[in-house]
């Protein structure tokens, strides 16, 4: 129960320790904190993974080491132990919210289970993370490893600022549902992180979502005491 007598979201973080490096773990944290208090932390693994590079790392994050034995040579036993406890914990109403640590596809059809009986998915992954994954969350965060001092005294690349269609399309969608033709910001961010659960305006190479909008000749933006609104520029009228 939090301070204002509302009930927390419980939230879940299983990390696939065999597909991933213990760097991540901070950051999944860090990201998952807005969805409410994480009342579970496992790490799943074989033995060499865990009491090497995961041990100093679990430990002090205070994660419960999960290990698992290899019985075959190709057969990745943690995966399956991780896919059966997140079911367990959501028939058992540990958690409402649920963070995969993993970059592996695998996961995809255990995270569309899960959101089919109605609990939040989130995945923290790397870039070789496929789309397949990515699109089964709810919310996709990508983590990008600390820069090397080599890395860190190279010039800055300048970044290519994009304009993809799909948030025309979104404007366009969300716009013919409005008795007034305009979209809130608040709205369109949510259209389009649901239909795209990796996306960001910086992704695309802008600080954030209006100043995205203002570089598409073909959308007006309104301002109404702080609340930002979007929706199609009307078509010219042609001359007889």
């Amino acid at each position: 129960m939090s301070d204002n007598g509302t009930t927390e979201n419980r939230v879940a973080v299983l990390v696939d320790c065999d597909n991933t490096s213990p760097e991540i773990l901070e950051y999944a944290l860090s990201v998952v904190a807005q969805f409410g208090r994480v009342v579970v932390r496992r790490g799943y693994g074989n033995y060499q993974t865990l009491a090497n590079k995961w041990q100093e790392a679990l430990v002090r994050l205070a994660f419960t080491p999960c290990l698992q034995y290899q019985y075959a040579s190709g057969k990745n036993t943690s995966d399956i132990a991780l896919a059966l406890d997140a079911m367990e914990d959501l028939f058992e109403e540990r958690a409402d919210t649920y963070c995969l640590v993993t970059s592996d596809s695998d996961f995809a059809y255990l995270c569309r289970k899960l959101r089919e009986r109605g609990a939040t998915v989130c995945i923290v992954g790397e870039e070789k993370t496929p789309d397949a994954l990515r699109n089964a969350s709810d919310k996709f965060f990508e983590y990008q490893p600390p820069e090397t001092e080599a890395q860190k005294k190279a010039p800055p690349k300048p970044v290519q600022k994009q304009r993809p269609k799909s948030l025309l399309s979104a404007v366009a969608l969300l716009a013919a549902e409005s008795a007034e033709g305009w979209v809130h910001l608040s709205a369109l961010g949510s259209y389009l992180r649901r239909s795209d659960p990796s996306f960001t305006p910086k992704k695309y190479g802008h600080p954030g979502l209006l100043e995205m909008i203002e570089t598409y000749p073909d959308l007006q933006t309104r301002n109404e005491g702080g609340a930002h609104s979007v929706k199609p520029k009307e078509a010219a009228a042609k001359p007889q």
